[in-house]
């Protein structure tokens, strides 16, 4: 059975927390500076409180006044151990954006987000793909397949696509930046991996500098023949850099999610 996720798997472990002292408007510009919607009150490591920006919104007009008048008793809080899924309907029944985790001494360690529970629930989805490709590879070429988790470098993959969306691009650059690094799925092969899954993910990352990524890597136990590499061959795909980026053109997912948006409803607003 496989073990289950916990809060420590995904929580940021950099705590940016305020001391009680700080004023509203010391408290409004550290938020401003961080990427969160709440910042943890803390005294020698210590949760005293939240205060949310909501809360700094309500006191603008009092800039001078002390967090520690303003934040609520009792903060909702979850532990390391926690399973993601526990966490996330604490998120979800008390309308939290982010909540601080705290140990068993009471001691902050981490912060976990809304992002952050999405971020694990599309990660579940990977092992599933892997499991199916691995079962259909196997009936396929009566071959035994290992699925390893490895760091690959960029430039060994052997693409299966040809194009990929500039706006999605953009998207995946957001998300790697937040953390969200979904590890790509590959095949093994003799000297190369041939690139299943994590197409816009890859040139995301190659165009931010990055010359590596992590990879669920199917390792047959011997060499076999792939249809989409042979589809790869026929299109002229053979390296990352030969993959199109098809600019002024949205990703069909947007299209799709944006439907119901006309250009009219759009220029109005």
């Amino acid at each position: 059975m496989e073990s289950k996720l916990k809060v420590s798997d995904y929580m940021v472990r950099d705590v940016v927390s305020i001391p009680p002292t700080y004023t509203v408007e010391e408290a409004r510009q550290k938020m401003i500076n961080t990427e969160f919607h709440g910042l943890p009150v803390s005294e020698g490591g210590r949760i005293l409180g939240f205060v949310t920006a909501k809360e700094l919104l309500r006191e603008i007009n009092n800039p001078d006044k002390k967090v520690s008048e303003i934040i609520k008793d009792g903060t909702v809080t979850v532990s390391p151990d926690m399973d993601i899924d526990d966490a996330s309907r604490v998120l979800f029944r008390y309308g939290l954006r982010n909540t601080p985790v705290v140990d068993e001494d009471g001691m902050a360690v981490g912060m976990i987000s809304n992002m952050d529970i999405i971020r694990s629930a599309i990660e579940k989805a990977t092992p599933n793909k892997i499991k199916m490709l691995k079962s259909f590879l196997s009936q396929q070429h009566d071959v035994n397949i290992e699925v390893r988790r490895r760091v690959i470098p960029i430039d060994k993959l052997r693409p299966t696509q040809k194009e990929v969306y500039a706006d999605e691009l953009r998207g995946r650059q957001y998300e790697i930046k937040r953390g969200l690094v979904e590890p790509l799925i590959v095949i093994r092969k003799d000297g190369y991996y041939v690139l299943v899954d994590g197409h816009h993910r890859v040139l995301a990352a190659k165009e931010m500098g990055v010359k590596q990524f992590q990879a669920f890597v199917l390792e047959p136990e011997h060499d076999i023949e792939l249809g989409m590499e042979k589809s790869a061959d026929e299109m002229g795909v053979k390296t990352v850099d030969d993959i199109k980026i098809i600019e002024g053109k949205n990703h069909p997912l947007v299209q799709v999610a944006t439907r119901l948006l006309t250009n009219k409803d759009a220029g109005s607003e």
